[in-house]
């Protein structure tokens, strides 16, 4: 006979089960102290309370409570359980799920609703996970803020007037308010990375290729993007990586890592933390933070040093980046926008104004790119992590398009400087936060390893997460 459903000892109230974390949610769903239905309503009740302040879901699941009353019933029947069984999980909407619109932040594809879920939701659907809504970014992911001319723009849930980043800031607003545990963005030079710094929470870009792009848009320049989990947690990162990795077939880039990755080694981590130069200038509480985590883990009883790699100050990669990619993504945007240009928003109209790049420029970048592989893969010969900031600066004023920044003004591009690099050269870096700005805003450090080294990088920042200062702090709405 089976048990009946419990009533919730722990956690003890809505508040505490919006702010758990994925992996403890699956925990109490699985032993019945909380039912999927209990988990997806509580959910579904916080969006209602504080998104109208946010503006972070694009658009709510149908079928959600309905998928969470079949997960009760497999609980109740005492089937197998998936690891996220019961769980709900929200998509950045460049993401494809099926019968749920998925519309790339544009009017242009206004009510577009796939057939088919991307590998990444179809996973961790597999895995038990319930697809509870789709979250905000901008339009054609294509911006560091995240404001569209479809479904307006989304606010940072520790101060409204701040914005939670591009392109994935629908998603980190989301999950840092308690609307979602769990949730997958997208990322091409930032864009898990830099919102999660935003809100505080933690995220993962793995190396390029290792979770498929199949089911994404826009996938040019393909070599460049990623998608990646989005979490409140480093174990929830690391098990939803390992559900996500893995090819799928269908993405060419995603068949080379059928053999795996490394485990995380057995002996003390050899660790290296860089602030300046190559990254553009750094806030100084920033720049602090690095420190903090760097000497945090020299307390654990690893080997930590300052470094530089000189690779990155003979090549800022940004610069790199700008001249590949723009090449790229122009005939997709044309392609895209063509006959639709009356509903083209500002990043749109100004990526389709830039000048085009030279074959000798596009070739130059190309042979900067190589330096900068290179310059990393001397680096790890040596180590094992790298600690740099993610961000210069802790999220900014919505609609400003410049950063003074230890003094200096730049354009806000200019974000982008410490996670760009990843990008060009397709290593895995985490998110997480480990410090607090004076104003009280998040501050993150970016965890580097070596290709294939998400396992390595997992653990540094399992160890940093149970010394951090600012675990367990999420913003009050």
């Amino acid at each position: 006979m089976t048990q009946p459903m419990t009533q919730p000892t722990t956690p003890s109230t809505t508040q505490d089960v919006v702010f758990s974390d994925a992996t403890r949610l699956a925990e109490l769903i699985r032993t019945r102290q909380l039912s999927p239905v209990e988990v997806v309503q509580a959910h579904l009740d916080r969006i209602a309370a504080v998104d109208p302040q946010i503006n972070a879901i694009v658009t709510v699941a149908e079928g959600a409570l309905a998928a969470a009353k079949d997960a009760e019933a497999a609980v109740m029947a005492g089937r197998e359980l998936g690891p996220l069984h019961g769980v709900p999980f929200t998509v950045k909407d460049s993401i494809d799920t099926a019968g749920i619109m998925t519309q790339r932040g544009s009017p242009i594809f206004k009510g577009r609703t796939p057939e088919a879920d991307a590998t990444s939701v179809a996973r961790l659907k597999q895995a038990g996970g319930i697809l509870l809504a789709k979250t905000n970014l901008p339009e054609f992911s294509y911006w560091i803020e995240s404001d569209n001319l479809l479904s307006g723009r989304s606010n940072n849930p520790w101060d409204l007037t701040r914005t939670p980043g591009g392109s994935s800031g629908g998603e980190s607003a989301a999950i840092a308010a308690g609307m979602s545990p769990l949730g997958l963005g997208t990322d091409l030079a930032i864009s898990v990375r830099g919102p999660a710094a935003q809100t505080g929470i933690v995220s993962l870009k793995g190396t390029h290729g290792r979770v498929p792009m199949t089911g994404i848009w826009p996938r040019a320049p393909r070599r460049f993007w990623h998608v990646g989990p989005m979490a409140r947690s480093i174990r929830d990162l690391a098990l939803a990586f390992s559900l996500l990795a893995g090819p799928d077939g269908e993405d060419g880039y995603a068949s080379r890592f059928e053999a795996g990755a490394a485990p995380a080694p057995d002996r003390p981590l050899r660790v290296g933390w860089l602030v300046e130069p190559g990254f553009g200038p750094v806030d100084s509480e920033v720049a602090a933070t690095v420190r903090a985590a760097a000497e945090a883990l020299a307390s654990l009883g690893h080997t930590v040093e300052a470094v530089r790699i000189p690779a990155l100050e003979r090549d800022f990669a940004l610069d790199v980046f700008n001249k590949l990619h723009v090449m790229e993504m122009k005939p997709a945007f044309r392609a895209a926008t063509a006959g639709h240009e009356d509903q083209m928003y500002t990043m749109a109209k100004t990526m389709l104004s830039l000048p085009d790049t030279t074959m000798a420029e596009y070739v130059a970048a190309e042979q900067a790119a190589e330096r900068l592989r290179d310059g990393y893969a001397a680096y790890f010969r040596d180590h094992d992590i790298l600690l740099t900031p993610v961000l210069p600066v802790p999220a900014h004023k919505h609609g400003i398009k410049e950063l003074v920044v230890d003094g200096k003004t730049v354009d806000l591009t200019y974000l982008q400087g410490a996670t760009v690099p990843l990008n060009v050269t397709g290593l895995p870096g985490l998110s997480m936060r480990f410090g607090t700005s004076r104003e009280g805003l998040p501050i993150n450090v970016q965890v580097v390893g070596r290709w294939q080294a998400e396992a390595t990088i997992l653990h540094a920042a399992a160890l940093l997460e149970g010394v951090s200062p600012v675990r367990g702090l999420h913003p009050s709405l």
